[in-house]
């Protein structure tokens, strides 16, 4: 009578709900997620989905904006320019202005150095400190609109309890229900990449495990953007990039590498790490020849640039996939390419990706979150919605050298992109700024001061004609 008296029918009907609610669960998975990826096809949710958060943050916004005005609150707007009104002016120019201004006497009379000169420094460094256009491409975009986030808008605050109660719901469905849904798609495509690229690794190496590899990491990256509800817009596909070729693009986050290889499969190129990154790494090069280094060869460039340049050598293998920048940066513009991935003198196709900041920010500010916290905001964002273009090959044209060609190619991609194109490097991230951008200004100004006093000892006849 024992084992009669502890049987409860509640657990045998709570173990059938799980048991169905799971099965349901992974068929749902399986038929609207898994099969499409596998096959490269989409029924459209994502993108009625997209449309339909668009018009619910499109109220969200306005009801913002008429809860302001009734309270008579001041909204903040992010400035989407800089802050001071800057005219492409010289250095020459700018102080011959001044000097005109703080002076009546003839300019040409004037003496080389005079003490105003030291405003237009004065002036620069308060412009750089208020406005400084490199720091600010390192923090996340500022939204003008509200997504029902509170970490991308400084305007909400209890303005109306339906206001309040959307916001709520929202915070149900991007935690109860898209971030494990989520999870399991990530895990579900991390998982395949490694069971089934070992198992290609043992294959001999020829067509058919060139086909399978390709097959496999295209199906698993497909699954991974599906873990972010990724909605991506591919233009010019004509133009993407061929065997033999170094595909090169602006960085804004890690998931720009999904992003690209959820279209076409790439040689990757990067560091040898450790945990769950070095067995996703040794099972990828088991199936495709990708380039990765150890830390004590990472600061040798010779041997990068044998290895990069033995690769694109090799015709039947996958283009490299770099970002010359070296860091992220937060999508508002394209910083130093470095030229390393320029000097190889092959044929370079340009990427250009552009993410929209309204329904979740994809750039990752490492100094202020690790790997897993930004992985885990990315997937309780409500999508990632972006579009990449693929701009014709560009190859290095005669007389020029590699940092030319890496700033003409970066220049075409933020022209593409719609970003800005800065000179800086983005190693300022975390370093100080180099003496020799210091010595530059110092050069510019003795050149001037230089070329003044030679223009004028020109100008003066000799001693002997006077005579």
């Amino acid at each position: 009578m024992g084992p009669f008296l502890d049987f409860n029918p509640f657990d045998n009907l709570l173990c059938i709900l799980l048991g169905i609610s799971f099965t349901v669960w992974f068929t749902l998975l399986l038929v609207f997620i898994i099969v499409p990826a596998i096959f490269g096809v989409s029924f459209g949710i994502r993108r009625l989905y997209m449309k339909t958060l668009l018009k619910i943050f499109e109220w969200a916004t306005h009801r913002i904006e008429r809860g302001a005005k009734d309270n008579n609150h001041l909204l903040y707007k992010p400035y989407s320019n800089a802050i001071i009104a800057k005219e492409p002016t010289s250095l020459e120019e700018e102080i011959n202005e001044i000097r005109r201004r703080g002076s009546n006497r003839d300019l040409d009379s004037a003496s080389e150095f005079e003490m105003s000169d030291i405003f237009y420094f004065c002036r620069r460094g308060v412009e750089s400190i208020m406005d400084d256009e490199v720091t600010k491409r390192f923090s996340a975009e500022e939204l003008e609109s509200w997504n029902l986030l509170t970490r991308s808008n400084y305007n909400f605050q209890h303005i109306s309890l339906r206001l309040t109660v959307l916001w709520g719901l929202g915070v149900v469905i991007r935690y109860g229900f898209l971030l494990p849904l989520r999870v399991t798609l990530a895990f579900t495509g991390v998982g395949l990449l490694v069971v089934l690229t070992s198992i290609i690794g043992f294959l001999p190496n020829g067509r058919m495990k060139n086909f399978l590899s390709e097959q496999v990491h295209l199906m698993c990256y497909r699954i991974c953007v599906r873990a972010l509800t990724a909605i991506i817009t591919y233009h010019d596909s004509e133009n993407k990039p061929k065997n033999g070729g170094i595909c090169v693009a602006n960085h804004t986050s890690p998931i720009d590498v999904i992003i690209l290889a959820s279209d076409g499969c790439y040689a990757m190129v990067g560091q040898i790490h450790g945990g769950l990154m070095g067995v996703i790494q040794k099972s990828m090069v088991k199936a495709c020849p990708h380039i990765w280094f150890e830390r004590s060869e990472v600061k040798d460039r010779h041997l990068v640039a044998k290895r990069l340049s033995d690769h694109v050598e090799d015709t039947t293998k996958l283009p490299i996939l770099i970002f010359p920048e070296g860091t992220c940066i937060n999508n508002t513009s394209v910083m130093m390419f470095k030229k390393g991935s320029f000097e190889i003198g092959s044929t370079v196709y340009p990427v250009a990706i552009k993410y929209d900041p309204r329904f979740g920010d994809a750039f990752w500010n490492s100094s202020q979150f690790g790997m897993v916290n930004y992985l885990l905001r990315m997937m309780s964002s409500w999508a990632i919605v972006c579009s990449v273009w693929y701009l014709p090959p560009m190859t290095r044209e005669e007389g020029e050298d590699a940092v030319q060609f890496a700033s003409r190619v970066k220049a075409a991609i933020a022209r593409q992109g719609g970003l800005v194109d800065l000179l800086w490097d983005g190693g300022l991230k975390r370093g100080k700024v180099k003496d020799t951008f210091k010595e530059e200004q110092q050069k510019l100004y003795s050149k001037m001061l230089v070329g003044t006093q030679e223009d004028r000892s020109l100008d003066t006849p000799p001693s002997s004609h006077l005579n």
